[in-house]
């Protein structure tokens, strides 16, 4: 009997090893980095208990299909907009040619976008939850035709329960509503909640993984975005949640440090084609598309939208903040929640250094997620160490995810300065040319850095060998958070 049970043991030990070596090959071959290749391979030949079933689950960031199934269901959707000529805005004067704001430094960014740059936009700050929310209620209360939101998060509490009455109230007036929320980012969303909107005529679907049984439990793919917009006339879109810690209601981690931008006028095409896209995915139908009108061709500011994921054929969300780093010539301010940067942008950041930039990186001082955390606090150290200027905000959690270039771009968006977002979220972010937002976005950020302490190598005790031990693990696996 003990015989037996021995041989079984080994038996399986023997298969389990062999599927290890299997999966350690298929990562070399299709993870996209090469440290996270290596983080996978690595622990798939020594450790193939542990990381096996993660692997399934979380690995195979370039899951082919997957990927070959979300860009057929984008080509078949571009093709039913096609029927709508829903991009006469790309043909008409709107799209910067020859304008005096510099679109040459906009051109690399529409090419990555596969978006033009649009003119004639109008956008207003909206600094922390509060404001944030107001202004979205304020709009969605106004809506005659068409809501479309889309959210990473979604809580059943106080704000969740309020954007739902807003939802509601507006479907009993006959409005068209159209809500898609996160599988994986509003696991916790309890059923009744949508259920109510549904029987009120809201469509509402999440937005999950699937086709094919593996890709049922791959759970590492996950839409980021957040996105409003109402009538095609009035649209949203920053690091918010819907959830009340946005709002500074969480006692560990508030206040709550976040932004968003409202936006009006042609880029708002852009940011319903991106919702378009993902409720394709979701339904296999289209939501009703509204182009902009009543804006002034001769007047607003240029906006680029930048929408980003892992069916796209390159590294969009990475190669958006090399190339904000390479554009630099003066200064350029990033904020995230999370720094788990790439080579390239690593790279990117120590290239603006030696060019003379000002770089400066806006970090949380509190932890949401203790691995990020840590391994985000070794890249921080090193990015001091080359000579950027790395600041902690003290007050509360910091989530806003905000690049400021020079005195004349700004961005806003989802994005985070991590590898999830580079290369397994569905991320959008909104850059602004124009000179006066930038400052405005400056001034924003100057009240941050105000509230939060400077990094400084020399001055900073040495970490203690268990944290230093925790840290390094935490970057050794950094290229597969």
């Amino acid at each position: 009997m003990v015989y037996d049970a021995l041989y079984l043991f080994g038996y399986f030990m023997a298969v389990l090893q062999v599927c290890g070596l299997v999966a350690a090959i298929h990562a070399i071959f299709t993870v996209r980095t090469s440290q996270g290749a290596i983080a996978w391979a690595m622990s798939l030949v020594f450790m193939p208990l542990l990381t096996l079933l993660p692997y399934l689950v979380f690995g195979r960031s370039s899951f082919d299909g997957y990927i070959r199934a979300r860009r057929q269901a984008n080509e078949e959707m571009h093709k039913a907009m096609a029927e709508l000529d829903w991009r006469p805005w790309v043909e008409e004067a709107l799209a910067v040619t020859d304008s005096p704001d510099k679109p040459d430094l906009l051109w690399p960014f529409a090419q990555l976008a596969e978006m033009p740059s649009l003119a004639s936009n109008q956008i207003r700050l909206l600094v922390n939850g509060e404001a944030t929310f107001s202004a979205i209620f304020e709009a969605i209360a106004k809506a005659r035709e068409v809501v479309l939101v889309q959210f990473f998060i979604i809580h059943d509490d106080e704000l969740g329960r309020r954007l739902q009455a807003a939802l509601l109230e507006r479907a009993a007036a006959g409005v068209q509503i159209y809500l898609l929320y996160d599988a994986v980012g509003s696991h916790a969303l309890p059923r009744h909640y949508s259920t109510r909107l549904r029987q009120a005529g809201v469509q509402v679907h999440d937005f999950s993984t699937r086709g094919g049984f593996i890709n049922r439990f791959q759970l590492n793919f996950r839409n980021h975005r957040k996105i409003v917009v109402i009538d095609g006339q009035i649209g949203f879109v920053g690091g918010h949640n819907v959830g009340d810690e946005y709002l500074g209601h969480d006692p560990k981690l508030s206040p709550w440090r976040d932004t968003h931008i409202e936006l009006s006028g042609p880029v708002l095409a852009c940011l319903q084609e991106s919702f378009a896209e993902d409720w394709y995915w979701a339904t296999r139908q289209l939501p009703p598309l509204l182009l902009p009108a009543g804006y002034l061709e001769d007047q607003g500011v240029i906006c680029q939208a930048i929408c980003s994921g892992p069916a796209d054929s390159m590294e969009t969300a990475s190669l958006f903040f090399v190339q904000a780093l390479n554009l630099a010539q003066q200064r350029i301010w990033l904020t995230s929640p999370y720094f788990v940067p790439d080579e390239a942008v690593f790279a990117a950041m120590r290239l603006a250094v030696l060019r003379g930039v000002e770089v400066r990186l806006l970090l949380p001082s509190r932890p949401d997620h203790r691995m990020v955390y840590a391994a985000s606090s070794l890249y921080a150290l090193e990015a001091a160490q080359m000579g950027v200027r790395v600041f902690r905000y003290l007050p509360g959690f910091l989530h806003q995810k905000v690049v400021l270039i020079d005195d004349q771009m700004a961005s806003v968006g989802s994005a985070n300065l991590d590898n999830r977002s580079f290369r397994l979220n569905f991320e959008v972010t909104v850059l602004v040319a124009d000179s006066n937002f930038a400052d405005e976005v400056a001034r924003m950020l100057e009240a941050d850095f105000a509230e939060s302490q400077e990094l400084i190598p020399a001055n900073m005790p040495k970490p203690r060998r268990l944290q230093q031990l925790g840290m390094r693990v935490a970057r050794l696996v950094a290229p597969v958070l």
